[in-house]
């Protein structure tokens, strides 16, 4: 497997300002002399940690799920407790970097997605809406054109910054500021164009209320972009990949069965030409 940590800032050549965080882990299949090369979808993973941390437990366990589903996959490390637009920065930095070395990683082009839990999916509602913000455009210039992703999946995301917001998310990344963390409420940022969304959240979600994954749903079918919504009835928030590789405990019943969204996300994927492919 190649296995590597890319500092993104000095990739792009672009300045610190201050943040600490944009590390890209890459892990990557190696190519095998028997068989064919293949060309595989990228999965760049966005931790949650209300933008104070960055977890561990939905870091690398969720990277090596789609590694062995065939992804070239890639995990970011943004900075924390750091404002708009250092976080969105960083991982437009991340999916201008897995398509730029495309060739190198055997990653398809045309298929590069995100996935963000709580805070850290509301980044990456960011990244699938504002994709041509004026600081991406501003610090890449014309490869702020690589940052869209082609499909996202939001996991418990944190979504509004208004009335059901999580506060704590919504304050550390506005700073705050009143007017921008209005601006930051991805519901209001969705558009026509935004990236295909596969969402998840479970109905008694006590630290960021299920009404924020109900709220960009809406958005969606308003603006008629694709999108997959998925309410699991028990279940706390930060289950993750649900397994015991990310808890201390077995889930009783009534939550394990909420590790079903990986394989439903997966096929969502696929579904929109999400897939491993023989190079030729």
């Amino acid at each position: 497997m190649i296995y590597e940590k890319i500092d993104l800032y000095d990739y792009f050549s672009v300045p610190r300002n201050g943040s600490k965080g944009g590390e890209l882990t890459v892990y990557v299949r190696e190519k095998y002399t028997e068989i064919k090369d293949r060309i595989r979808p990228a999965m760049l993973v966005i931790a949650g940690g209300g933008y104070n941390i960055v977890s561990e437990r939905e870091s690398e366990p969720v990277a090596l799920e789609f590694l062995h589903a065939g992804f070239s996959a890639f995990s970011l490390r943004y900075s924390v407790n750091t404002p708009f637009p250092a976080p969105l920065l960083e991982a437009g930095m991340a999916m201008a970097f897995i398509r730029e070395n495309a060739e190198k990683y055997s990653v398809d082009r045309a298929h590069v997605g995100a996935i963000g839990f709580s805070a850290g999916g509301h980044l990456t509602g960011m990244l699938a809406t504002m994709f041509d913000d004026g600081s991406l455009k501003a610090a890449l210039g014309k490869r702020a054109e690589l940052v869209r992703p082609d499909a996202v999946i939001l996991c418990y995301p944190v979504i509004t910054t208004g009335e059901y917001s999580h506060d704590g998310t919504a304050d550390t990344i506005s700073g705050g500021d009143k007017q921008l963390r209005r601006k930051l409420s991805v519901e209001s940022l969705v558009t026509e164009k935004s990236s295909p969304a596969f969402i998840w959240h479970t109905q008694e979600d006590a630290a960021v209320c299920v009404r924020n994954s109900l709220m960009l749903a809406s958005a969606y079918q308003t603006c008629g972009v694709p999108y997959e919504l998925h309410i699991f009835e028990r279940g706390r928030h930060g289950l993750g990949t649900v397994g015991l590789e990310v808890e201390n405990a077995e889930h009783p019943e009534e939550v394990a069965r909420d590790a079903a969204w990986l394989p439903l996300a997966k096929s969502y994927l696929k579904m929109h030409g999400f897939g491993l492919k023989i190079k030729e």
